[in-house]
């Protein structure tokens, strides 16, 4: 061992030494925040260990999540495209086209058909045909169906955005059926029972939009039944008809566990003297605005959501139909 390597480990033992026995002191560092332990050595001999102090917690960030995380999903449903949303529900939408092609079918064949036409029907006048029945009907039926679809697309996918699907579809639907009216003798395309599908359409999205309003107000058919219980088709089809809309007070906050969540306020509409019977006998042409009170059925029946589909489907049909002789109405 030379002189140079044994003075080396000397001198390192010795330092080793003096380190172990000398009692360190905490200083901070000028240069930066890092803790650094310093050894009390003489002159050149003074060493420091630098030790770094735990990171900061990050503070919470803004703005949307980074790229790499994905984005937390709504619970209560979220958006889908206009195609997605028909192919939920294509064999429902296909099996109403095939009933509207069936049924108008039979129609042309039984009445006769001719060449696309339009027809001016009018709205409500007394020179009408049914006094504006068939275009109260055209309102209703265009109503319900796109509260139908709009309820199975819901079902079917969560969307939130059903509304103007269902209208666009029941619209699609009803517009279809126009076209075969315009080839039958009895009738023809009429701008006026569009505007009323519109309508129909329309009082749909905005029953269903408005949070609350579903439970307070339905549009209705009445139909009271005649010796036949129920004519199919002409005009004593539309004499039996009164629609309504049903104001529920059980809707209203402060009256749902009071004696009057069972009250229903009425108002509609119905017409008479316009059936072959009625002219024949001279009786005027008279158009009926009423208002009435009824009972509420499904907060008699069902004021708990049903749990069977039987219980569901009665439920869902009273928002729709009232049954005869569960009101009193004044013309």
């Amino acid at each position: 061992m030379t002189d140079g390597l044994a003075r080396q480990l000397i001198w390192a033992a010795a330092m080793t030494a003096l380190a172990a026995s000398t009692a360190p002191a905490l200083a901070q560092d000028n240069d930066d925040d890092r803790l650094a332990i310093e050894f009390d050595l003489p002159g050149p001999s003074r060493h420091r260990l630098a030790i770094a102090p735990p990171a900061a917690a990050a503070e919470p960030g803004y703005g949307p999540p980074p790229p790499s995380l994905p984005a937390i999903e709504e619970t209560s449903g979220h958006r889908l495209s206009f195609g997605k949303q028909i192919d939920s529900i294509k064999w429902e939408l296909g099996a109403a086209l095939v009933w509207v092609t069936a049924t108008n079918t039979a129609k042309v064949g039984r009445d006769g058909g001719r060449r696309f036409h339009f027809q001016d029907e009018g709205w409500f006048g007394k020179d009408t045909i049914n006094l504006g029945m068939d275009k109260l009907t055209h309102a209703w039926n265009t109503y319900w169906i796109t509260d139908m679809i709009e309820a199975r697309i819901r079902r079917k996918t969560g969307a939130t955005n059903a509304g103007l699907t269902a209208a666009s579809l029941s619209m699609g639907v009803m517009l279809y059926a126009e076209l075969w009216d315009a080839h039958k003798k009895s009738s023809g395309f009429s701008f006026q029972d569009i505007a009323m599908n519109a309508s129909g359409a329309g009082f749909s999205l905005l029953r269903n939009a408005v949070p609350g309003l579903d439970r307070k107000l339905d549009f209705r058919l009445l139909l009271i039944p005649n010796k036949d219980i129920y004519t199919p088709s002409g005009t004593r089809h539309y004499r039996q008809m009164r629609y309504l809309f049903a104001l529920k007070l059980a809707g209203f906050e402060g009256l749902e566990n009071s004696p009057l969540r069972f009250v229903e306020l009425h108002a509609g509409y119905r017409a008479t003297g316009f059936t072959a019977k009625e002219e024949a006998r001279g009786d005027p042409r008279r158009r009926r605005p009423f208002i009435g009170i009824g009972l509420n059925l499904n907060q008699l029946f069902f004021p708990d959501r049903p749990s069977g589909w039987a219980g569901r489907a009665a439920s869902e049909a009273l928002q729709y139909v009232q049954v005869p002789y569960t009101a009193y109405h004044a013309d």
